[in-house]
């Protein structure tokens, strides 16, 4: 049986779909709190703060090539979800999961992508490294 999630992490996740399909993240600091974490696949070290989540997300939307979302799940409460992705990165397949938690107001305080295999990681490593890898190291 499907979780039902709370009203406000519904509507966040919707707006993040919404956001995804048409892929224009400029609506995507609304549905973020000030001090969300990310935790990058190819980082050891969390990068803090609204800011930067929003720059990883804008700059890797550009990144992928076919993304797709496969499958999701939840927790019981409804306050972390699992996102299950394709997508390519120069002529590498890969798939991943990007792990959301939400806070009462459905807002994400943390967000954390795991990617396979290591080939598809290193090539989406190395481009996003190219594009936004100085700036993104000023949150961490």
């Amino acid at each position: 049986m499907p979780t039902l999630l709370p009203a406000p992490i519904q509507t966040s996740l919707d707006r993040w779909h919404a956001m995804i399909a048409s892929r224009d993240l400029s609506a995507l600091p609304g549905i973020i709190h000030p001090d969300a974490v990310f935790r990058s696949p190819v980082a050891h070290t969390p990068y803090h703060g609204r800011d930067a989540l929003v720059l990883a997300l804008s700059t890797v939307i550009n990144v992928f090539e076919d993304f797709t979302y496969i499958r999701e799940f939840a927790t019981e409460d409804g306050k972390d979800v699992v996102l299950e992705f394709s997508a390519n990165v120069g002529g590498k397949k890969l798939k991943g999961v990007d792990l959301i938690k939400f806070d009462d107001d459905g807002l994400i305080v943390e967000f954390e992508v795991m990617i396979r295999p290591a080939s598809g990681l290193m090539a989406l490593g190395e481009e996003m490294g190219k594009r936004v890898g100085a700036k993104l190291k000023e949150y961490s």
